[in-house]
């Protein structure tokens, strides 16, 4: 009896080291970080119109100053990573959404007001059964719908995004997951982009500051304690 049970043991471990491998063999890369779009992209001025051939106008902006909307395009969601078979390989897990409702207010170089709120439950990425935690245990979208980040201090971009050149700083603001509340420095660049204003920006997150559990699932995927939000954000006025 004990032989078999060591035999049907063997199995099991075998069967749960080749599915493990095959995870591993065929699992994609994960996206790479948010940049600003570079000038030959669809978001720039003057891009090819794939209908007409016929290069695009440049959008002409007489003044950034009032209040930009969020428009389609934006995205935000998380990155964390995942070590698998006791730190055998690691990967970055990205999961991104578009449901995603703000604005900001600009007076001269200055930011002076921003916010911005993502649907949870429309934030996916390559794993079904990773999508459904994040909802489900994870973040609980029921009960808290929405990830959102408002600015609380105003941003000196030093100069005007309409100048064509990215601009880089630092930003104060309070960011809400799962219904907790923390104050968060985030980094971010901001360019003008075929008339419309793109950012991108990040923000470190530490699970316990948010009450998020570790979804680790116990020696198969560990997941670090931390990780970031993402955001790449078009605004237009």
């Amino acid at each position: 009896m004990s032989k078999n049970i060591r035999i049907v043991g063997l199995a099991i471990i075998g069967l749960v080291v080749g599915l493990v491998a095959v995870f591993l063999l065929t699992r994609a890369d994960a996206p790479d970080a948010f940049e600003l779009s570079s000038d030959d992209t669809d978001n720039a001025a003057g891009t090819d119109s794939a209908e007409s051939g016929e290069a695009t106008e440049p959008t002409v902006v007489d003044s950034i100053d009032g209040s930009w909307t969020i428009d389609s395009g934006s995205q935000a969601g998380y990155r964390v990573v995942e070590d698998f078979a006791g730190g055998l390989q690691d990967f970055e897990a990205v999961g991104r959404g578009s449901d995603i409702e703000g604005s900001i207010t600009i007076e001269g170089t200055t930011i002076s007001v921003a916010s911005f709120e993502v649907q949870i439950a429309t934030i996916t990425s390559d794993d079904d059964l990773r999508d459904s935690k994040f909802r489900g245990d994870i973040m609980s979208a029921d009960e808290f719908p929405t990830a959102k980040f408002v600015l609380t201090e105003p941003i000196e971009l030093g100069t005007s995004p309409e100048s064509g050149t990215p601009v880089s700083t630092t930003a104060m603001g309070d960011l809400t997951l799962r219904g907790v509340t923390n104050s968060v420095p985030v980094t971010i660049d901001a360019q003008l982009t075929g008339g419309r204003i793109e950012i991108v920006g990040s923000i470190d997150v530490l699970f316990s500051d948010y009450s998020i559990t570790n979804p680790s699932i116990e020696r198969i995927i560990s997941v670090r304690d931390e990780g970031k939000v993402e955001f790449q954000l078009f605004l237009t006025n």
